[in-house]
């Protein structure tokens, strides 16, 4: 039997705790025998946007991550130059896990802007499962979806996410604000961020 391995990408930015909820949600729901979070140090649809350094956005991954034997850092995108497509990621873990079902796992929002990824189509084929993290009230018509990519629909396995209205974006937001944001991430990353000044 082959094991199932979930990707779960993302700029985390920093990473929260809505972050490691959904992934928690995601490794019970879709029976995931490892959880690869993949670090995306300069994704192609955040050109131009101030980014933290990767190499701190990394640590603050291994602090989060350091409880959890199935949450893996990959450092796949770190160590290949960019422009880093979700395709073209999904191709190489492919070819390093030929025997394994690979589930990749985005939000409903991404679900939706998917015909406007790179090369669509391929990115489906490489996958076996799409798991969405559906919110409350999310409106996806897959009949749509499914005409602009054939085959789609069969691989989406919908998710009911507990509603978290916690992002990276607003955390960087309070923080320059100095608001409180100790209880939005892990004590460890909280204390890198104070450490390391960042998002001021």
């Amino acid at each position: 039997m082959s094991d199932r391995i979930g990707i779960f990408g993302g700029t985390f930015d920093p990473p929260h705790i809505g972050h490691l909820i959904l992934a928690g949600e995601a490794q019970g729901f879709l029976h995931l025998d490892r959880l690869f979070w993949l670090l995306t140090p300069d994704p192609p649809h955040k050109q131009g946007q101030s980014l933290t350094g990767w190499q701190h956005r990394k640590n603050m991954l291994d602090l989060c991550l350091v409880d959890n034997p199935n949450f893996e850092l990959s450092r796949l995108d770190i160590d290949r130059p960019g422009p880093h497509y979700a395709v073209d990621t999904l191709n190489i873990l492919a070819g390093q896990y030929p025997t394994s079902e690979l589930v990749y796992i985005m939000g409903g929002d991404s679900l939706r802007d998917l015909p406007t990824w790179h090369k669509p189509r391929e990115f489906v084929q490489a996958c076996h499962i799409l798991g969405v993290m559906r919110r409350p009230g999310d409106l996806i018509n897959l009949e749509v979806l499914d005409r602009q990519i054939p085959g789609l629909s069969p691989k989406v396995s919908f998710m009911d996410a507990p509603l978290l209205g916690i992002s990276s974006r607003q955390i960087r937001q309070r923080i320059i604000e100095n608001r409180p944001f100790r209880y939005y991430v892990t004590n460890s990353v909280y204390n890198y961020i104070e450490e390391h000044k960042l998002y001021r």
